[in-house]
């Protein structure tokens, strides 16, 4: 008899990547900043695929517009912060997973503080904001700690235009297209002239090839300061099938890595 079988919630993925794989999973640390439409069910698929040590970075709360697209977001959990709601989760789904809580926003000061503390072995890049999103891409890359970042959600339908690929190579996505251009631009990266055109940038990305529909609210004039203003679900309108399909992608990615970093073959 086996001294330490292995729990029948995890037996199913115990089936496709074997113990050893099982046992990478629960020995690898991954920090997902961002918890919202992306990031919580980016989480929960971590947290179901036995993942052992999850690091959740925000400083937001559930708010009933959350509702249609995040995981944690129900009418029991409205007011409560995004990365409570989702360790109360994380606690019925796997209660030896290890889950810790950073009540911050990740911005371009505090990103080195925040990876050199909770050393994560993946680093899950769920937010919306450019600069942030460069700072996490060279503190990273400055780290040698692999990096997933997603693009935008907002204002997307086709699921089945789901791309994963390096950034040098992403479409129709504003967000990234903004991060790519400040990374050339500022940080020395190679440009889109011919001869670089196909040339990485060395960060795993997971973006949708459709252009985002843009409200015909935006079209209005007259409308205002009531416009809907930057890259966020909230202000280009939301689909849970678009948010949770990029969500798993990115899940599913750090699995992979996992895998192939510990030579598992399955």
């Amino acid at each position: 008899m086996l001294n330490n079988p292995t729990p029948r919630r995890l037996t199913s993925i115990e089936r496709i990547y074997g113990h050893k794989g099982l046992e990478a999973f629960k020995n690898t640390s991954v920090l997902i900043a961002g918890v919202g439409g992306v990031g919580s069910w980016c989480v929960e698929a971590l947290a179901r695929s036995g993942i052992g040590r999850i690091v959740m970075v925000d400083m937001d709360h559930v708010a009933e517009s959350n509702i249609n697209r995040q995981v944690h977001a129900l009418d029991n959990t409205l007011g409560m912060s995004k990365i409570s709601a989702l360790k109360d989760r994380i606690t019925l789904i796997q209660q030896d997973c290890e889950v810790v809580l950073v009540d911050d926003f990740v911005t371009s000061e505090n990103v080195k503080d925040i990876t050199t503390t909770y050393k994560p072995d993946i680093f899950i890049d769920c937010i919306d904001d450019a600069r942030a999103k460069v700072a996490i891409a060279l503190t990273c890359a400055d780290q040698d700690l692999h990096l997933i970042m997603a693009g935008g959600a907002g204002g997307k339908t086709d699921i089945f235009s789901l791309h994963t690929s390096d950034l040098a190579q992403v479409q129709n996505d504003n967000l990234l297209k903004r991060v790519r251009d400040l990374l050339r631009k500022e940080h020395g990266y190679p440009s889109s002239s011919e001869f670089y055109r196909s040339q990485p940038m060395g960060i795993t990305t997971v973006w949708f090839k459709q252009k985002a529909m843009m409200p015909s609210l935006w079209s209005n004039p007259s409308d205002g300061p009531n416009t809907p203003q930057g890259l966020s679900c909230a202000g280009y309108g939301s689909l849970v099938t678009v948010t949770g399909t990029m969500g798993f992608a990115l899940a599913q990615l750090a699995l992979n890595h996992v895998i192939t970093k510990h030579n598992i073959i399955i």
